[in-house]
């Protein structure tokens, strides 16, 4: 399989499994029925928008009262598959190729029999959780589990422990950023996918992470954006990935602070794997000896 290319290739066309999975994945970004409408975002302030101003207050009006001001979109599928674009409606924002790196890894894991579980470090919908646990049923793997570590309410404001998040202001967007526990939830029952299989851990990385039931995992995805929750995640579950499993690691081509702590975490391990480019954003490597 290639995940450097929008159309995927299938070993075999008539595989159910793979068709299934092939159709998760266009299903999760929403690439299948891209949405013909948006939520209404105010531009950049400028003098021709100044009207916008208004906007905000209005909004809140709106959304305590179950209302939400929608506009027209056209959705570039090119930037969708590589999750280059804020989905509406879909559980990923992703995209394809990154999901397509995340069906090759689990295939290799499973071919080469590596021992573990499924992690994801920043859910935000759950859709690539979500996929991760569509992939266990397609192959019929009934041992693994797909933890789905969240605070579920955003990302927490800086705490000073390093000083690369100063200034960070991604806890700002808990409002599209913050989706609650229950709503991933349900998302996965969108799909007849949540069961004993799916695990939740509940809360801030540093709180979570170091005491988490888990013993061995294959698969450790990060999309923390910040320095902090990049390394919390990886300083407490690094150990944890068995080797020939794979770490993933989201925003790792657009966020600086997420770059500087994996770069940080990899010299201070003496981790000289090369790291391989997914797209543009994400990078991933697999664990040595």
């Amino acid at each position: 399989m290639s995940y450097n290319s929008v159309t995927i290739t299938m070993a075999n066309e008539t595989d159910s499994c793979e068709l299934y999975l092939d159709l998760m994945k266009k299903c999760l970004t929403r690439y299948i029925f891209p949405e013909t409408y948006g939520p209404l975002r105010r531009p950049p302030l400028t003098i021709k928008h100044l009207a916008w101003i208004a906007y905000p207050p209005i909004a809140a009006f709106l959304k305590k009262r179950g209302m939400m001001v929608y506009q027209e979109t056209k959705v570039d599928l090119g930037r969708r598959a590589e999750g280059r674009d804020w989905p509406a409606d879909a559980e990923t924002m992703i995209g394809l190729r990154r999901l397509d790196n995340l069906h090759y890894c689990v295939q290799e894991v499973i071919k080469e029999n590596i021992p573990g579980d499924f992690i994801e470090t920043g859910v935000w919908r759950g859709g690539a959780c979500i996929f991760l646990r569509a992939v266990l049923k397609a192959y019929d793997d009934k041992t693994r589990r797909v933890w789905v570590a969240d605070s579920f309410e955003g990302l927490p404001k800086p705490d000073g422990r390093y000083e690369q998040d100063k200034g960070d202001r991604h806890w700002k967007k808990s409002d599209v950023l913050g989706i609650s526990q229950e709503q991933v939830k349900a998302n996965f029952l969108r799909y007849g996918l949540l069961d004993e299989q799916v695990q939740f851990l509940k809360g801030w990385f540093k709180d979570t992470l170091p005491t988490a039931p888990i013993e061995r995992l294959a698969i450790l995805r990060v999309d923390g954006d910040m320095y902090a929750s990049t390394m919390d995640a990886l300083t407490n579950l690094y150990e944890r990935v068995s080797v020939g499993g794979f770490v993933i690691i989201d925003d790792y081509g657009e966020i600086e602070t997420c770059r500087q702590a994996v770069d940080d975490f990899r010299k201070s391990r003496g981790i000289d794997t090369p790291l391989i480019a997914i797209d543009k954003v994400g990078v991933y490597w697999k664990k040595a000896a």
